[in-house]
């Protein structure tokens, strides 16, 4: 079975390149190697992305993040202390992907013929040096001063916007929290609908979900989000939730984060031998969205490999994001064919950026 083309839908690249200060240009055991002994951060010197990776596992085409968190008075997530200064964070990272783009090493894909043209370019076999093509899209709206910078954000090319991540937010609640999108999070969506955007529920609580998709007419979908079958939390979605997204016609990318795949993780002291956690555990959830729709239409990668995570914290038989392309053999073992593994691995999410672009 050739390596076949992969979509991850979801790697905050520009995260790991200002905060993380990693050249994801250089090879990844020399980003790994520049980590020893650094203390910083809990992922230090386990990091699985680089281009070269990239290419390597044949993952051409990305919805890469901007993300910005603003954080109230007493609330201890990381973030920034205004949305001015959360704004100004996401603009520092469209800076790095413009320079990625001017380099050769990215490829922004802003409507269709941008999306065929680049995969018409990831065909070409005689080709090494390829960009990585992606879809811009932010994990949390709360840099958005108000409503009104989502429409400066589709100017420069963002496509997808997730409103939530953890904690109450400025327009909705979302990890780990409750209650319905408040007024500036139900104006967002009307905007965003207005300019034909994607909504990603991904993060999206219990309350805020079901209001999203009662009131947002476009296209959804579900960047990196698991099923509360394997592990029991409000990140994951009810079986419920995902006959609604198949419903919409959404897809779901299945991510690699260790605490969202096997439960009881502790982090810092489980880790992933130890909790069994591997490769197998993503093609359960990839499963479980598969025979619960009756379809391989909804399932896909959304891996969030290098998301505050790496090696320590994600599936023992990964050692870098190329090695995405031992599932479809996982898959293939199953009995899944090579026209259900295509869509699992690429077809979906093309088809539905097809449609939204």
């Amino acid at each position: 079975m050739n390596k076949p083309f992969i979509v991850d839908a979801h790697l905050d690249l520009s995260m790991n390149a200002l905060e993380w200060n990693r050249d994801l240009r250089e090879p990844l055991k020399e980003i790994n190697l520049r980590e020893t002994g650094m203390t910083d951060k809990p992922d230090r010197g386990n990091a699985t992305i680089s281009f070269e990776e990239l290419r390597k596992g044949n993952i051409g085409l990305v919805v890469a993040t901007q993300i910005g968190r603003y954080i109230a008075p007493n609330n201890p997530l990381p973030g920034w202390h205004s949305p001015e200064q959360a704004w100004a964070q996401t603009q520092g990272q469209l800076a790095w992907y413009k320079v990625m783009e001017e380099e050769g090493y990215m490829r922004m894909i802003k409507n269709k013929e941008d999306l065929d043209s680049h995969l018409k370019l990831w065909s070409n076999e005689d080709l090494t040096e390829k960009p990585i093509g992606y879809i811009l899209s932010i994990e949390g709206a709360d840099s958005f001063v108000n409503p009104s910078y989502v429409e400066r954000a589709y100017e420069y090319g963002l496509k997808a916007v997730g409103p939530a991540h953890y904690g109450p937010g400025r327009y909705a609640n979302d990890t780990d929290s409750c209650g319905r999108l408040n007024n500036m999070g139900q104006e967002l969506l009307r905007k965003m609908d207005d300019l034909n955007m994607i909504l990603d529920v991904t993060h999206l609580c219990d309350d805020a979900f079901w209001h999203a998709l009662d009131i947002y007419k476009g296209h959804v979908w579900a960047s990196h989000n698991n099923s509360r079958k394997f592990v029991n939390h409000n990140r994951q979605f009810s079986d419920e939730m995902i006959l609604a997204l198949a419903e919409r016609g959404a897809v779901i990318g299945i991510a690699l984060d260790a605490w969202m795949m096997v439960p009881d993780w502790v982090r810092g002291v489980s880790t992933p031998r130890g909790m069994n956690c591997n490769l197998e555990i993503m093609t359960d959830n990839i499963d479980h969205i598969c025979q619960l729709t009756g379809n391989t239409d909804h399932a896909a990668f959304g891996s969030d490999l290098d998301g505050a995570f790496g090696r320590e914290q994600c599936p023992y038989d990964l050692e870098t994001i190329a090695d995405l392309q031992k599932v479809p053999i996982i898959l293939k073992n199953r009995g899944y064919s090579d026209t259900d593994i295509e869509k699992i691995t690429n077809g979906n999410w093309i088809r539905l950026m097809r449609e939204a672009l």
